[in-house]
């Protein structure tokens, strides 16, 4: 059975899982785990991307991240393929490094967002790698160390969490504390990591409950939340696809996009293409990347090559058009009718 496409959308929240090929390490020591949080914090302050928890464990990650300009997709890209030919040449191994692809779980975020980061960040001790919450609280692999101030790591967006606690950091962290030592009887949570319709209602229980009243609740392997939550996603999802697909029917593909931002912004063709840091060319570079990565559904690579630029730059100019076209209210599809 061919596996579903992955959901995305700015602002969306994301419960990513990386496990290593056959259940393997992909950390083996700290130079390892110092290598791949350099690089996540690099591709995340490039890319703009908040992460609210994260854990590195011996065979798997955890990251929980928001969606900004970039897609997560483009973001996990740039992490994993990185990492793993560094890990390859440091270690001397070839071939596959991760489990297939990782698991990308869209979460809703008022009723989950707490509950994951404290489920991320118990990671470590539920896999023996500290023996307790005061050695957690320490642990420099894990954001639950940031978020208690004993780590820093700018990326991490520890003030939007400890606002939910209390707008004094002292009395946040121990709230906070105090609600992830509430979690520590739980254990394993395969409804915040498992699949589909029983993960969304919370359980086996919470589905028969369902079943013998009117409920009906929608479900998805690739989303955390309630049915509404679900369907709403879904929708949005085709949305966008359809959308897509209107756009190559109707022959809009890089060669037009080119055309199309020079006659929005009244410039020439070659101003649009220009590798140079004048001001309409920055300008047209960034609409040129926001709207091929959002609505003609390509990717930074593919606009890197054809731009004859660095990735990262790629991902900067989407922002940077996003930002433009939000203030100066240009939507593609609308311009094209």
């Amino acid at each position: 059975m061919p596996r579903k496409a992955r959901i995305d959308a700015p602002g969306a929240l994301h419960h990513i899982i990386v496990r290593g090929i056959e259940r393997q390490k992909i950390f083996y020591d700290e130079r390892d785990r110092d290598n791949f949080l350099k690089r996540l914090g690099i591709i995340l302050t490039d890319s703009k991307t908040p992460c609210f928890a994260w854990a590195l464990i011996p065979n798997h990650s955890h990251l929980l991240l928001r969606t900004g300009v970039v897609p997560i997709a483009t973001v996990m890209r740039r992490l994993l393929t990185g990492y793993a030919v560094s890990f390859n040449r440091r270690h001397r191994r070839h071939g596959q490094l991760f489990q297939n692809r990782y698991k990308s779980i869209l979460c809703q975020e008022d009723q989950y967002l707490l509950e994951l980061v404290r489920y991320i960040h118990l990671n470590p001790l539920r896999a023996g790698l500290v023996s307790d919450l005061k050695e957690l609280d320490k642990y420099p692999y894990c954001g639950h160390s940031v978020i208690m101030g004993k780590k820093k790591y700018d990326w991490q967006d520890t003030d939007y969490i400890l606002k939910f606690y209390d707008s004094k950091y002292s009395i946040a962290r121990r709230r906070y504390r105090e609600y992830v030592k509430k979690g520590i009887p739980e254990g394993r949570r395969p409804d915040l990591a498992g699949g589909g319709l029983i993960r969304s209602a919370g359980g086996w229980s919470a589905v028969k409950a369902l079943r013998k009243g009117a409920a009906r609740m929608k479900g998805d392997e690739r989303i955390l939340g309630d049915g509404n939550f679900v369907e709403k996603v879904l929708n949005e999802a085709c949305e966008s696809l359809e959308r897509k697909y209107k756009l190559e029917a109707q022959g809009c593909n890089f060669e037009w996009l080119v055309k199309h931002v020079a006659m929005v912004l009244n410039i020439e063709i070659e101003d649009v293409l220009a590798r140079g840091k004048y001001k309409k060319t920055i300008k047209a570079r960034g609409l040129l990347c926001y709207w091929g990565t959002r609505e003609l559904g390509m990717t930074t690579v593919e606009l890197a090559k054809k731009l004859n630029l660095a990735q990262p730059t790629i991902s900067q100019s989407a922002m940077r058009g996003r930002k433009i076209a939000v203030e100066e209210g240009l939507k593609l599809l609308e311009q094209n009718k």
